[in-house]
């Protein structure tokens, strides 16, 4: 019998991966970021080294501009260009990051891009299967 098509092109790990994240970024954004749990005000008066106005200022820099979705777009784009699952998998993990941070124009379809070079099969399998 043969097994699942998931597990023979990795994909289980794929999605595992996706949904880990996804989990993440969405307590994030609803536990941190619309909870009110960052402060509203980090003006001069706060203290730089306030770890919570550092952390609001890090995570308002990564999607104003939809910078997490361009990141993943231009990951996607060039590892389906290059055959790179490195940066395949950057694209495709940046991607479900920036469809829940407000970056879901580029996100989704670098996002894409990068599934389609993750689920193909790597090469040398494709080469064992012809010599078998």
């Amino acid at each position: 019998m043969s097994r699942n098509v998931l597990f023979k092109y990795g994909a289980c790990s794929i999605f595992i991966a996706g949904v880990v994240v996804l989990m993440l970024v969405l307590g994030l954004r609803y536990g941190a970021i619309e909870n009110g749990l960052l402060p509203r005000d980090c003006t001069a008066a706060a203290t730089a080294a306030d770890l919570s106005c550092s952390l609001k200022w890090a995570l308002v820099q990564t999607f104003h501009q939809q910078r997490v979705g361009w990141f993943s777009l231009v990951c996607g784009c060039a590892a389906f260009m290059l055959s790179c699952r490195r940066l395949a998998w950057a694209g495709w993990l940046s991607g479900v990051a920036g469809l829940v941070l407000y970056s879901y124009d580029y996100a989704a379809v670098g996002g894409l891009l990068s599934l389609l070079v993750l689920l193909r099969p790597h090469q040398h399998r494709q080469r064992e299967h012809q010599a078998g």
